[in-house]
């Protein structure tokens, strides 16, 4: 969770909202890491977690990430969800949680819905969830700080 937490803040220097993620292989090792780009890049599918899933496959060679884990400092949205699922990764770790948009058991639950075709990976909740909502609380209140003025 360091490492997404250090690409969330990285997000919120480039003015990008602070989600960062990272897919770590098999073995621990880190294949990819990522942060929000939609505007910088400008791209609605910008997400931290769709980059790291490409750049993951890209590295690996293949679209299917099986044995991999996603880490994610927030929880992902229906798109990011439907992507994971795609990319049938095992595992999926977030921070925080969001209560607007979020598809990993808040909102919605796409990721273990068993009438989708896809394996069901194992979801791990609430990691670093005070630091990972402290970043998106300071990025927001400054964000508003400076509407106002």
């Amino acid at each position: 969770m360091d490492a997404a937490l250090a690409q969330a803040a990285s997000a919120a220097a480039a003015g990008e909202i602070p989600v960062g993620a990272v897919v770590v292989g098999p073995t621990g090792e880190i294949l990819a890491a990522a942060r929000n780009a939609r505007e910088s890049d400008p791209d609605p599918m910008g997400h931290a977690e769709i980059l790291a899933i490409r750049t993951a496959s890209r590295v690996l060679g293949d679209r299917i990430l099986e044995g991999c884990t996603l880490v994610v400092t927030l929880e992902p949205c229906a798109m990011c969800a439907g992507t994971i699922l795609a990319a049938r990764l095992s595992r999926v770790v977030f921070g925080a949680w969001d209560d607007k948009a979020g598809a990993a058991g808040s909102v919605y639950d796409l990721l273990r819905d068993g009438r989708l075709p896809h394996p069901v990976p194992e979801v791990v909740a609430g990691v670093s969830a005070d630091a990972c909502a402290e970043l998106l609380r300071e990025f927001f209140a400054a964000r508003r700080r400076d509407a106002q003025s």
